[in-house]
């Protein structure tokens, strides 16, 4: 049985993903704090990185449920209280 993540392990995956999908971000420093659209990430990366954290953690909930965060902390905090429950 893996190992459940918690808040932070998300916010990893998260800024991962964020690198991964968009490489000019690759040496800057990003954080709990910081939202996508200061980053300069578009909508579309937003939906590719969102997706692939749900994938990442074993998520599968609507794109609609993660509307309203407003920085990747509180995107993380929102996924890690759908996956408990």
């Amino acid at each position: 049985m893996a190992h459940p993540l918690d808040s932070d392990q998300i916010v990893d995956i998260i800024i991962g993903e964020i690198r991964e999908t968009v490489p000019e971000l690759a040496d800057r420093p990003i954080g709990r704090a910081d939202s996508m659209a200061d980053l300069g990430v578009d909508s579309i990366e937003r939906s590719e990185i969102i997706l692939a954290t749900l994938e990442a953690v074993g998520l599968k909930i609507p794109m609609v449920q993660l509307h309203g965060p407003r920085n990747i902390g509180e995107l993380a905090d929102l996924i890690d209280a759908k996956k408990s429950g």
